[in-house]
């Protein structure tokens, strides 16, 4: 068996070549431990392990399953995140997410941030490691605060991200405020979910999909409740869904939001939205 005829199981099973090379790469340094220098030295793969790369490409060649879950880990940010089928994978796009977040709370030396939605962590975890502010970490779902709080253990971010069981606002108390809130909410209407890349379909249900149809309940839920836990002139950011930008900026206009701005991502999609109250 070759790394080619690895390749091959992917391409076959419809995947893109340079992506199939990519992942083939992932999982040759994940479950061999051969890398790039490796290659430079003339090491040579060792066969039972690639035997273990070749039934892990099987596997998603079968089932479709993400490589991330397979491997049970993710790239974000110069950092491995651990990942499961609790949690959503991160995107490239949420990269540009977390450094605006991370600009404002560095321009403003701002101490405290909520994070709703948290998931894997990734978001608190980077917002903590790249400025000096303290990030609780709010979700619903247990099993991804377990992996989250794995993600702080790893990076060393004890006290400066901790992490919370709360829907959305309900555990959060009264006396509680933040100089910034952010999330990145589910925003897929449920509807559209039938037509959803099967990649997708491993990540959870409550991450992605809204009950309304335009993908907008949880923007609303959150800037409802956002003003009476932040300071004054605090700051509320999103991550947006695609073709949602100016329907969210005017929920946050009513809610009394002011100096709203947007920023797209690099395939020119609006992506980031704040405002201040």
């Amino acid at each position: 068996m070759l790394i080619t005829d690895i390749v091959k199981i992917l391409t076959d099973a419809g995947i893109e070549q340079n992506e199939a090379n990519i992942e083939v790469k992932m999982l040759i340094e994940h479950f061999a431990g051969y890398g790039i220098s490796d290659i430079i030295l003339g090491k040579k793969l060792d066969e039972e392990k690639l035997k273990i790369v070749e039934q892990k490409a099987k596997l998603r060649a079968t089932t479709r399953q993400p490589i991330q879950y397979i491997i049970g880990e993710a790239d974000f940010m110069g950092e491995k995140f651990i990942v499961n089928p609790s949690v959503l994978i991160p995107r490239d796009e949420t990269e540009i997410f977390v450094r605006k977040v991370v600009e404002i709370i560095n321009e403003n030396s701002f101490k405290s941030v909520l994070d709703i939605g948290t998931g894997s962590g990734c978001i608190a975890c980077m917002i903590a490691k790249l400025t000096n502010a303290t990030v609780i970490g709010a979700d619903i779902s247990f099993e991804a605060l377990e992996t989250a709080f794995k993600n702080m253990e790893k990076l060393g971010l004890f006290n400066r991200a901790l992490f919370r069981k709360s829907d959305l606002f309900s555990m959060i108390r009264n006396d509680e405020k933040f100089d910034v809130i952010v999330s990145n909410p589910p925003y897929i209407p449920y509807s559209l979910k039938k037509n959803i890349q099967k990649e997708v379909t491993f990540e959870p249900d409550t991450a992605l999909y809204t009950k309304d149809e335009k993908g907008l309940e949880f923007y609303e839920k959150i800037i409802k409740d956002a003003p009476k836990f932040l300071t004054e002139k605090g700051y509320l950011l999103f991550e947006l869904g695609i073709n949602e930008s100016l329907e969210v900026a005017q929920i946050m206009k009513d809610a009394g939001f002011k100096n709203i701005q947007i920023i797209k991502d690099l395939a020119n999609i609006d992506r980031v939205i704040w405002g201040q109250i």
